[in-house]
């Protein structure tokens, strides 16, 4: 069968694909929230005083961030269940998605570690005595001096790796997770693998316009609570 460049499958197949988007920011959500907790207990260790305790956490890093995102995954999904079996617990059933949260939390909290760790060495710590000697406690002072600001040094970091998160996600397809990306490649196959170049240019379409609004949410955070931040400097 011939096969030929038709416009028509691209925008054919972008009504069909955003209903899937659904799944996407699932796991995207889900990895991010687990990923954000995680990030932050490995920066806790990184800024401690321990050195075990920093050790671990800048090897963790050190080896996820080393790690391929695919080999990851493939680690998990074939490396969970393995380990699990021999506590007595089957996890063969389990949902991709499952694997796929685990392994984009392990890998965003890497990322969020160091996210974390270099905006709160970014404020100034005389800011810090500055609050607890007009009265502040120590509790205090963190929570309305320096976290709001180390929150507004570290947004644009935050949302490159949500959009690096949102674009490794598609290889979540590969242990059959049915996403945007996932049903992309049920529609190649039901074409018999024709106009596959269409359908990839119809997902391209879907990813670009979502990361120009996460990318525009961002920024418009960032203005927002710069504001604050720069009256937390006159205080």
């Amino acid at each position: 069968m011939e096969k030929y460049f038709d416009t028509t499958y691209i925008w054919e197949s972008i009504p069909t694909l955003i209903p899937y988007l659904k799944v996407t920011f699932i796991v995207a959500g889900l990895s991010v929230l687990f990923g954000s907790l995680l990030g932050l207990i490995l920066a806790v260790m990184k800024l401690g005083k321990n050195k075990i305790s920093q050790n671990i956490a800048h090897g963790y890093t050190t080896v996820l961030r080393c790690t391929p995102s695919i080999v990851l995954l493939f680690l998990i999904y074939y490396g969970v269940p393995a380990i699990a079996i021999n506590f007595g617990i089957n996890l063969n059933d389990m949902s991709a998605a499952f694997f796929v949260v685990i392994t984009f939390t392990l890998q965003f909290g890497a990322l969020m570690s160091e996210v974390i760790r270099s905006a709160y060495e970014s404020i100034d710590k005389g800011q810090y005595e500055a609050a607890v000697s007009v009265g502040l406690s120590n509790t205090q002072a963190y929570w309305r001096i320096i976290f709001p600001q180390a929150f507004v040094v570290a947004l644009p970091n935050f949302g490159n790796s949500l959009l690096e998160l949102m674009k490794e996600g598609a290889l979540a397809y590969t242990i059959g997770l049915i996403d945007v990306m996932g049903k992309a490649n049920l529609i190649i196959a039901g074409n018999y693998n024709s106009h596959a170049l269409e359908i990839y240019i119809g997902l391209s379409i879907i990813y670009w316009i979502l990361s120009i609004l996460i990318e525009q949410f961002f920024l418009k955070l960032e203005k927002i609570f710069s504001k604050g931040k720069k009256n937390l400097k006159t205080v």
